[in-house]
């Protein structure tokens, strides 16, 4: 058996006219399905939204919304907007479809308020200082000099040597 030798270009026109077949019967076969489809929608009466093709509600996902973790905006179908940023587009088509954003504002005053506990610094007020008569200074911090320290060994007291 010889083999015959075909060239790139007529191995190529091959491809392109088997790629145009797959084409073809890949058009027959969708036709075929999307036809199926239709007398079983028509069959049953499916509408859009059973079919997971129409408005339906929408999973809330971990988001900071509003005060307390509340949604700011909820249209009851679990579309939230927390009021911060771009409108998302359930809101924006139910303003142009005539409601009011004022319809869609959460209650929130009804809801328990999370209180915030309030940190206290634990730092001291300013420090003093304190001096001798010599021009000696200590700040109140940090462990005391030794001047200070005979100071108070000769009976001197911190609010003597109080500036």
């Amino acid at each position: 058996m010889a083999m015959s030798k075909k060239s790139y270009a007529q191995i190529q026109r091959q491809i392109e006219a088997l790629q145009r077949e797959a084409d073809g019967l890949r058009a027959q076969e969708v036709a075929g399905v999307v036809a199926r489809i239709k007398e079983a929608i028509a069959h049953y009466g499916l509408t859009a939204e059973q079919l997971g093709y129409g408005p339906t509600p929408r999973r809330v996902k971990a988001q900071k919304v509003g005060r307390a973790g509340v949604p700011a905006y909820s249209d009851g179908l679990g579309n939230v907007w927390g009021g911060r940023g771009p409108r998302p587009l359930w809101l924006k088509a139910a303003i142009a479809g005539n409601k009011t954003l004022e319809e869609f504002a959460s209650t929130v005053s009804s809801l328990p308020v999370k209180k915030v506990k309030i940190k206290i610094s634990k730092r001291r007020s300013p420090s003093k200082v304190y001096r001798d008569q010599a021009g000696n200074t200590w700040s109140g911090r940090g462990p005391r000099p030794k001047w200070l320290k005979e100071a108070l060994e000769a009976g001197q007291t911190l609010a003597q040597l109080a500036a």
